[in-house]
């Protein structure tokens, strides 16, 4: 709908589509977000958490995991070691690093927390805006968030979260940016999290995977079903997998969960070249009840890993790193079957190279 033919139909244009600064107050939720309306899309993102998307819907459906602490502002266990499970609270994703990336860790001396810092950094220079350009009705926020230490790291993410009014998609624009004087880690993992009512026993999940590998026991049992959601178990233990995933071309992939009974699902792109990484976090448990996504540029296995291997992701001095990752609501037979179509295209595309 073009704009002329919008404003036709509404007096304020908030009632289709708008960008909000909002104040969560009671218990552990404290803290201040954007709430963006774009039409049937409804989503939050954390002015207090790194610009992270929080809560996502579509016609009235909640998209996102939700962990058993629920809606969680800053706390004071954020980052004291494997205590921050008290506040990790899933949401449509959030950001691991950029020290570490998985599980905490002690390397020289130094503490590494669970999933590093930046998911619980404060955004500064926020801003959230709707303006036109052309025909197209444009909703952003975004900030800055710092992860620096005195005679340690200074970086810089700056974040910019995007979507346009009639379609069914957020796109997050990061740029990382590296001002000290030194080499300096750059672990990146962005922690997507499917929830229930989209998620049930219905779901499927497409990849393109070249190779599916178990990250332990747990996961190896249960090999026939990574792509396959079940019904809640109770006292289920998580399932991780470690994936190769095809790309094209231009090193563009996706992931997708699509419910096969209500023909509704989330699709998420990024580009291999940057997150070469990419694992599946399964929880069937009772109460903890999740898919996640895990496109990153770091392993699973995290910092001792890297450190071990010499393979430790850095960012030089002064030199930046742009990455770009899409959200899409899948809606109707024909949609899903299109995205599996496309999934299906790129493995075999990459496949006969």
């Amino acid at each position: 709908m073009d704009k002329k033919t919008l404003m036709k139909y509404t007096g304020s244009l908030q009632q289709a589509a708008y960008v909000r600064p909002v104040r969560y107050t009671e218990g552990r939720a404290a803290m201040d977000a954007f709430q963006i309306k774009n039409g049937s899309l409804m989503f939050t993102v954390m002015a207090d958490k790194c610009l992270d998307i929080g809560e996502l819907s579509y016609k009235g459906i909640n998209f996102n995991f939700l962990s058993k602490p629920g809606l969680n502002g800053r706390n004071p266990f954020d980052t004291a070691g494997s205590e921050a499970q008290r506040s990790i609270m899933g949401g449509l994703f959030f950001t691991a690093g950029l020290e570490n990336i998985c599980a905490p860790c002690t390397l020289g001396g130094h503490d590494y927390p669970m999933h590093g810092r930046m998911r619980t950094t404060p955004a500064e220079h926020l801003s959230g805006d709707a303006f036109w350009d052309g025909d197209s009705y444009i909703l952003t926020v975004s900030g800055e968030m710092r992860e620096a230490e005195l005679f340690g790291e200074n970086m810089l993410l700056r974040r910019k979260i995007e979507t346009r009014y009639g379609e069914k998609s957020v796109t997050v624009h990061d740029e990382f940016e590296n001002l000290s004087f030194r080499p300096e880690p750059m672990m990146l993992l962005y922690h997507c999290n499917v929830g229930f009512p989209l998620l049930d026993g219905n779901c499927r999940v497409f990849l393109p995977a070249k190779k599916v590998t178990p990250r332990d026991e747990a996961a190896a049992c249960h090999m026939e079903t990574w792509n396959k959601m079940e019904q809640p178990l109770d006292n289920e233990p998580e399932r991780v997998y470690i994936f190769d995933l095809a790309a094209d071309m231009y090193g563009n992939t996706m992931a997708a969960v699509l419910n096969m009974e209500t023909y509704m699902g989330l699709k998420i792109e990024w580009n291999r070249k940057y997150l070469p990484y990419f694992m599946e976090w399964k929880s069937v448990a009772s109460g903890d009840y999740v898919i996640g996504f895990e496109p990153a540029n770091s392993s699973v296995y995290g910092r001792p890993y890297h450190t071990a291997h010499k393979c430790l992701h850095t960012l030089d001095p002064f030199c930046k790193e742009t990455i770009n990752l899409k959200f899409t609501a899948i809606d109707g037979k024909e949609e899903c079957l299109e995205t599996e179509s496309k999934i299906e295209k790129l493995l075999k595309g990459d496949t006969e190279k």
